[in-house]
């Protein structure tokens, strides 16, 4: 049964939501007015998608790492007032689909690398001037979406994001493209748009699946001899 409330004005959720905590798959409470979530959430253990994005959340109840064996779809936390997650996020370790963007974080959980279902990760401007360690851990992430952040790097461990297609990094800090990168076999999309490069590194012609590299507004000459051999080997490189 999916329960949908979009854009329907209210400022908790409704009664109805705790009276079918054992058939409820599907929770949308996006586009409402809520500033807080009950403990009780933890009890709507049949759900496979949870869209809470565009309310006026400042957290989210510990309680929520009880759904970890059926939240293994969505989980929209997108567009709130949320300064920090708990760790019992960290337990959702079948959840494939995470966006946490547009929240005043300023960083993620420790645990985040306990996360293993996790394919796509969507952070926007988060206020993030770190990652944790942990997240080389996110073997299965096929997308990490980052843009809009203060990350002057990325922890070496990033080199272990085997499965990685999309690394959008687009207006951030970066002096230098992360070398962590070079080891990264699927890598198809990198968005460094608005950072503070110079140059680029020559190993980036080693990556073997890389179609698209994106580094407008830095400082990267177009005549560049890494930009000039992308080129030759079919790479469309935006300068």
């Amino acid at each position: 049964m999916c329960l949908n409330y979009w854009k329907a004005g209210l400022s908790s959720a409704p009664d109805e939501v705790w009276r079918h905590e054992d058939d409820c798959t599907a929770l949308i409470l996006a586009d409402n007015h809520l500033t807080e979530l009950p403990a009780a959430l933890g009890r709507l253990r049949s759900l496979h998608t949870l869209d809470l994005g565009h309310n006026a959340l400042t957290g989210i109840p510990e309680e929520i790492g009880e759904l970890a064996a059926g939240l293994t779809r969505y989980l929209y936390l997108h567009d709130n007032r949320i300064t920090g997650l708990p760790d019992g996020l960290c337990a959702l370790d079948r959840l494939g689909y995470l966006n946490i963007g547009e929240n005043p974080l300023g960083r993620l959980p420790e645990r985040t690398g306990e996360m293993a279902g996790l394919v796509e990760l969507r952070a926007q401007h988060a206020a993030l001037v770190s990652l944790p360690v942990s997240v080389g851990k996110l073997g299965s992430l096929r997308e990490v979406w980052l843009g809009g952040n203060m990350l002057a790097e990325l922890p070496d461990t990033v080199e272990g994001l085997r499965s990685l297609r999309v690394l959008e990094l687009r207006n951030n800090a970066l002096p230098r493209v992360p070398e962590a990168l070079r080891t990264l076999p699927l890598l198809r999309r990198i968005d460094l748009r608005g950072n503070r490069i110079g140059e680029l590194p020559s190993w980036l012609t080693e990556l073997p699946s890389l179609e698209k590299l994106d580094v407008r507004w830095n400082a990267v000459a177009d005549s560049a001899e890494p930009v000039l051999a992308l080129r030759e080997m079919g790479c469309v490189v935006l300068t």
